[in-house]
């Protein structure tokens, strides 16, 4: 189990979201660069970054800020939001991405799902985005009506082997974790998960690490931003675990 701090791009700046809400941002530094720096210093290995208006648009707005903060860190770096297309992918693998996670993309386009798991295999995550069960897209901003466990069990037979499992609801929130659900995720997908919405402080991390055998990482990112989980606390019970 790892920790991966996040960072969330809007408008070239580093932001969070009140459960996936554009119309409630909070920004907490206006250099993703510097930011990024900040966690490595901390000692963090790796690095989870959306681009919010790449996730709407579909265009991967922000990839050089993406690539400018792999340029700029040794940190591994995973990668979401508006990727679309093989295109993308292979431009952020070329500029270090460590991991690419497909969202929308995989709901509403099949084949390209498949093409892209064929070439770049373990580079890729399945991002999985739900609210009341139901995979969420465009960030987040309409619903799938697929189920999000049946979702994750047709990307585990495609072949995705790793899955980012987000609790929409909880996520931005700091309301903490429901270690259950990721429980209950990891079983229909076949594979430990990386877990990510409403950590709030180091008792979430603990009570994850207690079902670790189903956790490969954990997102966290407003509860870091404003001090309620210290990255190196938090580092260190990811490895205890």
């Amino acid at each position: 189990m790892y920790l991966l701090p996040a960072i969330d791009i809007l408008d070239g700046k580093a932001v969070r979201l009140g459960q996936g809400d554009y119309e409630r941002v909070t920004v907490y530094n206006d250099d993703p660069v510097e930011q990024a720096k900040i966690f490595e210093d901390a000692g963090a290995t790796w690095l989870h970054m959306v681009d919010l208006d790449g996730a709407k648009s579909g265009n991967a707005d922000n990839i050089r800020v993406v690539e400018a903060i792999m340029n700029a860190t040794n940190l591994k770096v995973e990668v979401g939001g508006g990727i679309r297309s093989l295109a993308v992918i292979e431009r952020l693998v070329n500029a270090g991405a460590s991991r690419c996670v497909l969202g929308t993309a995989l709901v509403r386009d099949h084949e390209f799902a498949h093409a892209a798991i064929i070439q770049y295999g373990d580079m890729l995550a399945a991002g999985i985005d739900a609210k009341a069960g139901e995979v969420a897209v465009s960030g987040w901003l309409e619903g799938s009506g697929l189920d999000a466990f049946e979702f994750a069990r047709e990307m585990s037979e495609l072949g995705y082997r790793h899955l980012v499992y987000t609790d929409i609801a909880r996520d931005g929130m700091q309301t903490g974790i429901d270690e259950q659900a990721y429980v209950r995720m990891a079983e229909a997908f076949g594979y430990p998960v990386i877990a990510s919405g409403g950590v709030a402080g180091i008792d979430d991390l603990v009570r994850l690490a207690a079902v670790s055998d189903s956790i490969e990482g954990v997102i966290a990112g407003r509860a870091i931003y404003e001090g309620a989980l210290i990255v190196e606390e938090a580092i260190a019970a990811c490895e205890e675990a």
